[in-house]
């Protein structure tokens, strides 16, 4: 009788247990079929292209989006508003030291520090954000649903050392870039 008591008690401190704290999964992100879009802005028009995720995850606890992790692989910035000579031109332009340095910086990296949920699939996040060795915090709006996840952010390329074109006095205005850069993101897991 002792036996059958102490069974049930150790099944039942066992099963609220788990009831009260959910597995944490972390679901690896598909990188061939995830995209993430980037927009700059200069004084006379704005460009647009990809970035390619070198590796990422989210983590859940149950259902709720608690952490995650990026990488992105830099050396793959590809220009998609340009064609020809002009693409090519930007593409390494924005691969030299002038811009991302990705012969030194190959990867950015982006891990969330705070996750705080404002809907039933939506959150706000915290994040640290390294570009060219140097680390800042980050903070966007993720949507989840299901297996897909959506973010948009805005980046202040200055606070990575970043800087070319940036308000320099007597710039052309052609050449003037404004700081900060859109980044679109859509992952699939």
């Amino acid at each position: 009788m002792k036996k059958t008591i102490l069974s049930l008690t150790l099944v039942t401190l066992v099963g609220s247990s788990a009831i009260a704290n959910p597995i944490k999964e972390t679901k690896e992100v598909k990188t061939t079929e995830s995209t993430v879009t980037w927009k700059g802005y200069k004084v006379g028009g704005s460009h647009t292209g990809t970035i390619s995720l070198q590796s990422g995850a989210l983590e859940f606890d149950g259902e709720k989006l608690v952490g995650g992790e990026f990488v992105v692989n830099m050396a793959s910035i590809n220009t998609t508003d340009l064609e020809g000579e002009y693409k090519d031109k930007l593409d390494g332009h924005l691969k030299s030291d002038d811009f991302f340095g990705t012969a030194n910086h190959p990867t950015a990296k982006l891990v969330f520090t705070k996750v705080t949920s404002t809907g039933k699939n939506s959150y706000d996040v915290t994040g640290d954000l390294t570009i060219k060795g140097t680390t800042e915090p980050v903070t966007f709006e993720v949507s989840v649903y299901g297996d897909k996840a959506t973010a948009s952010l805005k980046v202040d390329r200055t606070k990575y050392d970043v800087k070319y074109g940036s308000g320099i006095i007597g710039t052309a205005k052609d050449k003037l870039i404004y700081d900060e850069f859109d980044l679109v993101v859509d992952l699939q897991m």
